[in-house]
């Protein structure tokens, strides 16, 4: 196929775009609302293969972008896929994906003042131009914005990929990518960049492994069991419950019934109950666990009860155990009752953040029982804190959750605990008011139904199983088809950004992080620490000490 024969109107604009370096290397011959179908001609294909400019060498490829003349611009489109054409020979075809326009530098050629969007459609026979790295540069600037540098843009060297930081925080983020493709060490490099970025900032993130301590140990606060100190009276009746109670069914009813007229009449003991007046069971009013055990007592020495005791047992019991057990020391000391919420809400949020904007909260040392529940409490404290803070000068929260599917589970996996309900709520109203959620998952299709479709910029890794693929093919718009078809081929520390914190959808190569940035999530080297001996006994000590601790 001879594009530039076409008729004398295309030889004439292959001849304007041959002035500017590059003639065409293909021709438009179906255009519908997102893309069009275009016949790729191949000798030319092989002629730009050899140019030194490397997007235009990859011009025509799966995932590279070519640019369309509509009138006196361009249009950008990126490659979806590629077939021989059986009927002519050295003829490809190709279905490319719209991205946005821009107008053309009348001395070079180029992309100029590019933006995402359609506004003139190419017609059947417009001619395809390969997009040069001048072209890519443009529309992957910054354009003024406040952005981020993460990485390179695939297949160049040197064009920086930037995530505009308002636009990804502002509509969430979700970061993903199979077990082993360089996940943690990239959430630390993007939330690395965040701080430098914005060093008075506020970020929480919820640490299930006790890995990113060793990454954010200079820049950020770390707080795990032994330092938390997060009041058991900051929970509400659906938390108490969730602690508390043991029993199901009918059983759970009831025992519900009695735990929130005692845990209100707990509260409404408490001076601060008298000052702020009407008080209901949800309110984070401190009241001392003793009472509570007493006011259970009392009840239950009451003969007008109406049923039998064994519901205030059944509490009873459960809090002896909270109170006594070390491992819950951290939640429910008798140190904590005193009105510590400001002071425990600043210290979180990073109000004021000293130049250490993130706060990691450790939470591989909870018991595993009770890990959802102290999630779902730090969870709920953001989205409470900002509703009531609507009035104050806005000061925007981060929260960011490792393993995301472990808390916001879809109803195959959901143990009706509260966490999900709270993050599921963050990711549709937390942006109302100034609560931006970054999930981090290596199972997306695990997550609730509708959570990742909430995240307004998709940072996909290597996906290795086909359903997960799928999940991240629903949630992402329809200009990123090109690209989701690369998410399998993707190499260790690459990924596909699409979304709103991006120009448009685009293939990047992630910096190195320097070594002490680094989270404490590297796989071991069995060769060669099978090949190492010596210091066994003193190790084994040590883990049976801290084991039996129950603390690091």
């Amino acid at each position: 196929m001879q594009v530039d024969a076409l008729d004398p109107v295309h030889a004439q604009q292959g001849a304007a775009g041959a002035r500017h370096g590059h003639e065409p290397i293909g021709v438009i011959l179906e255009v519908s609302g997102s893309g069009s179908r275009i016949a790729l001609d191949l000798e030319r294909l092989n002629e730009v293969a050899r140019d030194a400019d490397p997007s235009v060498a990859l011009s025509g490829q799966v995932s590279s972008q070519v640019k369309i003349r509509v009138g006196s611009g361009w249009l950008l489109a990126s490659v979806r896929n590629q077939k021989q054409d059986a009927r002519v020979a050295g003829t490809v075809l190709s279905d490319v994906d719209f991205l946005g326009e821009g107008h053309e530098e009348p001395l070079t050629g180029r992309i100029l003042s590019f933006r995402r969007g359609v506004t003139f459609y190419p017609i059947p026979g417009a001619l395809v131009y390969p997009a040069t790295s001048d072209d890519l540069r443009q529309i992957y600037a910054s354009d003024g914005r406040s952005a981020i540098q993460v990485g390179n843009v695939y297949p160049t060297r040197d064009i920086r990929a930037g995530l505009y930081v308002d636009a990804m925080l502002g509509k969430h983020f979700a970061l993903l990518g199979s077990t082993g493709t360089g996940k943690s060490t990239s959430a630390a490099l993007i939330l690395h960049r965040i701080c430098q970025h914005a060093p008075e900032g506020h970020i929480i993130m919820v640490d299930p492994h006790g890995e990113y301590a060793a990454a954010f140990r200079d820049t950020g606060m770390i707080l795990d069991v032994s330092n938390l100190q997060m009041p058991y009276w900051l929970m509400n009746f659906e938390e108490h419950c969730e602690i508390l109670l043991t029993s199901r069914g009918d059983d759970r009813q009831l025992d519900a019934e009695i735990l929130g007229k005692a845990l209100l009449e707990a509260r409404s003991k408490n001076r601060l109950a008298e000052q702020v007046g009407r008080i209901t069971v949800d309110s984070p009013i401190p009241y001392l666990l003793s009472d509570l055990g007493n006011i259970l007592n009392n009840a239950m020495g009451k003969l007008d009860k109406g049923h039998t005791s064994a519901p205030y047992l059944r509490i009873k019991s459960k809090l002896e155990e909270l109170k006594s057990d070390p491992r819950y020391q951290f939640m429910f000391s008798g140190m904590l009752v005193g009105d510590v919420m400001a002071d425990f809400i600043s210290r979180l949020f990073r109000l004021p953040s000293g130049g250490r904007p993130i706060s990691i909260i450790d939470v591989s040392g909870v018991p595993t029982e009770i890990t959802s529940t102290v999630v779902a409490v730090l969870s709920r404290l953001v989205f409470d804190f900002a509703v009531w803070a609507r009035d104050e000068k806005t000061r925007p929260i981060l929260l960011v959750c490792e393993e995301a599917h472990r808390y916001v589970p879809n109803e195959k996996n959901a143990d009706g605990s509260s966490v999900g309900r709270i993050l599921s709520r963050i990711a549709k109203e937390g942006r109302k008011y100034g609560i931006a959620l970054g999930l981090i998952t290596q199972r997306p299709s695990d997550l609730a139904e509708g959570v990742l479709s909430q995240c307004g910029t998709i940072i996909s890794m290597r996906l290795n199983n086909e359903r997960d693929q799928a999940f991240v093919r629903a949630a992402m718009p329809e200009g990123a088809r090109g690209f989701l078809d690369s998410i399998p081929a993707l190499r260790n520390r690459e990924c596909i950004i699409c979304g709103e914190g991006v120009a448009i959808p685009m293939r990047v190569s992630f910096d190195d992080l320097e070594e002490h940035k680094r989270p404490a999530s590297a796989d071991p080297s069995f060769t060669q620490l099978w090949n190492e001996t010596g210091g066994e006994e003193e190790m084994v000590l040590r883990t049976v000490q801290r084991w039996r601790a129950q603390g690091r």
